[in-house]
């Protein structure tokens, strides 16, 4: 794994952080105090982005939909595909987690 500076104490403490979270309302409100608004915007539609390219859905409509540029859709491309996997992960962990609700 190269370029791993990022993964230290200190970010290993926001991740556990991050674990203790119980649901939605929780996460709301620790996410709403740790970052500002737009920055959970921009957040939340990388994350829209990386799922839309999961679902092969084309650039244009993806930037259409999100507002992010090429740019930026590109990058999420990058990590989704070559990335840690991630995403990935979180993907396919939602969508088992739909189908054992939908069944």
């Amino acid at each position: 794994m190269k370029n791993t500076h990022w993964i230290n104490t200190a970010t290993d403490n926001l991740f556990e952080a991050i674990l203790t979270l119980k649901n939605i309302d929780e996460a709301r409100r620790f996410f709403r105090d740790l970052l500002t608004e737009p920055e959970i915007l921009e957040f939340a539609n990388r994350w829209k982005v990386a799922q839309m390219l999961s679902k092969n859905i084309a650039y244009s409509k993806i930037e259409k939909e999100t507002k992010m540029s090429t740019t930026t859709i590109a990058r999420v491309s990058k990590w989704l595909n070559y990335g840690m996997n991630g995403y990935k992960l979180v993907i396919d962990r939602l969508n088992h987690h739909h189908l054992a609700h939908a069944g």
